[in-house]
């Protein structure tokens, strides 16, 4: 069964007013429950917010391998005006860090933010473990905002099982302090984080903010 933009707006009319998130993952575990095809859906998930979600999730959540499920995000990089792609993140997860590698290094050079935010967020869990030297190539200058805040996510990811290697990246790395700055305030926030590397970090943070 293909699931239509208005059977899903529709649906979604249905909803309790001021509906959340759960509410619509109710929704989609209902069409995932069926089998449902969401894939009439992807010419409209830019123009319709509310569908985003649906297309993404119904597909993603009946693949069977994180090889697949990335493959179908490659595809369908709709991401434009749509921040939370970190969302996307545990359908990733189990990939080879080499073959997420080979697409971050084609997304962090696109000319939408949101892709190239994406080239970093997917990276943000077990699959960043122990692999901070090969993704600080990946880190440059960006003036997105919503890029520096991914690159500053991850930074402080790595530092979680790597602080000393990311302490010593960042003491000599090019990036402003609007990435770096940001990256040691999540650090600080972290509750993963020792309060020995966070004082030091503290202190690389007043450093840096001098150059």
């Amino acid at each position: 069964m293909k699931l239509t933009k208005e059977q899903v707006l529709n649906d979604i009319a249905l909803l309790p007013s001021g509906y959340k998130t759960a509410d619509i993952d109710r929704l989609i575990n209902k069409y995932v429950k069926n089998k449902t095809d969401s894939s009439a859906l992807r010419p409209y998930v830019l123009e319709f917010q509310q569908l985003h979600r649906i297309y993404y999730f119904v597909a993603l959540k009946q693949m069977k391998t994180a090889e697949e499920r990335m493959e179908f995000i490659h595809n369908n990089l709709l991401f434009s005006d749509w921040w939370h792609t970190d969302q996307l993140i545990g359908f990733v997860s189990d990939i080879d860090f080499d073959v997420a590698l080979n697409y971050s290094k084609a997304y962090i050079l696109s000319d939408d933010a949101f892709i190239r935010r994406w080239g970093y967020v997917l990276f943000i869990s077990k699959l960043c473990t122990e692999q901070s030297e090969r993704i600080f190539p990946l880190l440059k200058n960006d003036e997105h905002y919503y890029v520096q805040m991914a690159q500053a996510w991850l930074i402080a990811e790595l530092a979680v099982t790597e602080p000393d290697k990311v302490f010593g990246y960042l003491e000599g790395c090019s990036l402003k302090y609007n990435i770096t700055g940001k990256a040691i305030q999540k650090i600080c926030d972290s509750f993963r984080i020792s309060k020995e590397w966070k004082e030091k970090f503290k202190l690389l943070r007043t450093a840096l903010k001098k150059l």
